[in-house]
């Protein structure tokens, strides 16, 4: 029982003339795409619905806190009392600023890791005036 060589598996390549023949070819033929009509892009101002986030008006009461419970023995960091219109935009930027994972949950961004030292700091650069710490 030896080994079959590579000239006996049945696959037959017919040459360079096998290849010529393109089934899509005359799909081709004769068709031209409609050309789209122009769109006016809205200006920067109208795409952006949220105002720009003015530090100065950081008012409330900022909460932030670690907890365990709920998250299979993870700690999270939570913060809570963020405005609304910007709570996103303030869960990224702690996600860059911060070095780890953030995302919002209801009213309140959840932090991965113990990083209430580090959150509350970066919240008093922002321009929190009223920032509650608890571990």
């Amino acid at each position: 029982m030896g080994k079959k060589s590579k000239k006996d598996r049945g696959v037959e390549t017919g040459g360079a003339d096998a290849l010529k023949h393109n089934p899509f070819a005359a799909l081709g033929g004769g068709l031209e795409l409609p050309s789209a009509p122009a769109v006016d892009t809205p200006e920067a101002d109208e795409r952006d619905a949220t105002p720009p986030f003015d530090p100065l008006r950081f008012d409330q009461k900022v909460t932030v806190r670690r907890e365990k419970k709920g998250r299979g023995g993870k700690t999270a960091t939570r913060v809570s009392g963020l405005p609304e219109a910007h709570r996103e935009a303030l869960a990224a930027e702690m996600k860059k600023a911060l070095g780890c994972g953030a995302t919002v949950e209801g009213e309140d961004v959840i932090l991965l890791g113990s990083v209430v030292d580090r959150a509350a700091d970066w919240l008093a650069a922002k321009g929190a005036r009223r920032i509650s710490r608890s571990q």
